[in-house]
């Protein structure tokens, strides 16, 4: 059960990475348009540097739980290499409940903010877009990502010491 959910998870990861790519690949084309209008045709486009960067929320944390499921994370191995298995497995336990903890306050927070923009109305000052647009997509990530670590954590948790692969 617990595996069949974490593969789940894991592929809603995917999905949300994914999401992200595609978000990145617009910012490249938006941003290249723009400045071949201002440069190229001197008629700058007003637009640009709003949409890019309101775009750049969703796409900085729709890799989170991608980059946890593939072990992605920069990390020092010298302590946990001289550490025992049980060292190890306890220095896994502390990271993932940091984890946790940063991801679960974000998550609080980008949900909160994707609620209060729905219920406000509010919009972009130039694009006249509706923020929760930009406010769903980081809070459905810091969500999973979220999620994906609790789970994580309980693998670790419940698996004797030195028996599963090292989380992110």
């Amino acid at each position: 059960m617990l595996d069949r959910l974490l593969r789940g998870v894991e592929r809603l990861a995917v999905g949300l990475a994914g999401l992200g790519v595609a978000i990145i690949v617009v910012q490249m084309v938006w941003i290249s348009y723009g400045v071949f209008m201002r440069y190229v045709l001197s008629r700058p486009d007003g637009t640009v540097t709003e949409a890019t960067a309101l775009l750049l929320f969703p796409a900085a944390f729709l890799g989170l739980a991608y980059a946890l499921k593939e072990d992605a994370y920069p990390k020092v191995s010298f302590l946990p290499d001289a550490l025992g298995p049980r060292g190890r497995k306890a220095l896994d336990v502390i990271n993932l409940l940091l984890m946790l903890a940063v991801g679960g306050f974000f998550a609080i927070a980008a949900y909160g903010a994707t609620v209060k923009s729905w219920d406000s109305g509010a919009a972009s000052e130039i694009l006249l877009w509706p923020r929760y647009l930009f406010w769903a997509p980081g809070a459905l990530a810091l969500i999973v990502f979220s999620l994906h670590v609790a789970l994580k954590l309980t693998v670790v948790v419940t698996s004797p010491a030195g028996s599963v692969r090292r989380p992110g």
